[in-house]
């Protein structure tokens, strides 16, 4: 294996990159774009619940409760209504997620020492949004109720009862809950898949479409020479791209990594080596730059997307698609990047996702090089 061959062939790729802006702008505009709208549109975390209150009673008591659900920072009233038209209105319309009404006679039952009611209507349209709400507004009942409970005991001049367990719960690794913590990392992953897999898809197939192909299988270059100088240009702008996410999370964020940047950059040049392979696989297959395009959506952008556990969970899926994760690259990507920047996990307990990775590119790189052999290289 010549390096001048392989240099010949990289240079030959980077000035066509040069001249062809739209791969530059794919390479480096549209992965920006996804940290800015990643980073600040995506997120899984729920606050500010517009919430519509009907309080029928408009006594001390509904007005404390009313009191503590403005107070709270999980809820935003928007509307004070009087009726149920205008809490049916605004949920329809989408302006309201989230509607309570105090019954007539609510205040008399809880002065009574009596058990009462109070409506609680949520918009289920999103389940997560729904599940997430039902469990702030029951546990600010819940307080609530321990507030008139406490009341109780004192009128009657009871000890107030202390419950039996009382958790003291401590949040490891993502203290502040914030689920761009966790974005940020798994977004690295798609940039790679976009620059590397994707524009490398279609760097054979332009070839063959061009007429070219049948010349350079005519000189004196191996088929290794041709894969390393075909992927070398992709490889640094991809490299590039995930040193500068890791600045804008940074910088934009504040998102920090708490493990060794080298051994990110080592996951990185791994993964990126595993989408470069990946990519020229189908290019080389497929041959035709449309049909190589959408293959790679196809095969490596809606799965890293979708069936990484990155946006969806993966102990939620059905069997059959969990078992599809295994062979997924940006699975054990984003695995390696939460331990780095949410874990600070070292190399010792990463090593198994960095041995995956090293073997996928492995043999990746072995059916590239046994196709183009087959191809005349």
């Amino acid at each position: 294996m010549k390096t001048k061959n392989i240099t010949a062939i990289a240079r030959k790729e980077f000035y066509h990159l040069l001249r062809d802006f739209r791969s530059l702008y794919l390479a480096f505009a549209i992965p920006l774009l996804l940290i800015l709208l990643f980073g600040y549109a995506l997120s899984l975390d729920v606050n500010h619940i517009e919430t519509i209150v009907v309080d029928r009673e408009k006594t001390d008591l509904s007005r404390d409760f009313i009191s503590s659900l403005e107070a709270s920072p999980y809820f935003q009233i928007i509307e004070r209504a009087d009726s149920m038209k205008a809490v049916i209105n605004a949920l329809d319309h989408g302006r309201a997620r989230l509607a309570i009404v105090i019954p007539v006679g609510w205040t008399a039952d809880l002065r009574a020492d009596r058990k009462t009611t109070m409506q609680v209507i949520l918009d289920g349209s999103d389940p997560n949004f729904a599940g997430i709400s039902s469990s702030y507004i029951s546990g600010l009942i819940a307080r609530y109720n321990g507030n008139l409970l406490a009341d109780f005991l004192n009128r009657h001049g009871m000890q107030k009862i202390s419950p039996p367990v009382n958790p003291q719960i401590r949040v490891w690794f993502n203290e502040e809950m914030e689920s761009r913590n966790f974005i940020i990392p798994g977004i690295i992953a798609i940039i790679v898949i976009i620059v590397a897999a994707l524009l490398t898809s279609l760097v054979i197939a332009r070839e063959y479409e061009n007429g070219t192909m049948e010349t350079i299988r005519s000189l004196p270059i191996g088929a290794g020479e041709f894969l390393l100088g075909k992927a070398a240009p992709y490889f640094f702008i991809a490299l590039t791209d995930v040193l500068i996410a890791v600045l804008m999370g940074q910088m934009l964020f504040g998102i920090v990594m708490k493990a060794s940047f080298w051994l990110m950059l080592l996951a990185s040049s791994l993964y990126i080596i595993v989408a470069l392979t990946l990519g020229l696989l189908i290019s080389s297959v497929t041959k035709s730059q449309m049909t190589a395009n959408q293959t790679a959506i196809l095969i490596t952008y809606l799965p890293s997307l979708l069936l990484s556990n990155f946006v969806f969970p993966v102990t939620n899926m059905p069997v059959v698609l969990q078992a599809i994760t295994k062979i997924i690259p940006a699975t054990y990507y984003i695995e390696i990047l939460s331990g780095i920047y949410l874990k600070n996990l070292g190399f010792g307990l990463l090593w198994p996702d960095l041995l995956v990775l090293l073997v996928m590119s492995s043999l990746l790189a072995l059916l590239n090089y046994l196709v183009l052999r087959k191809e005349g290289f």
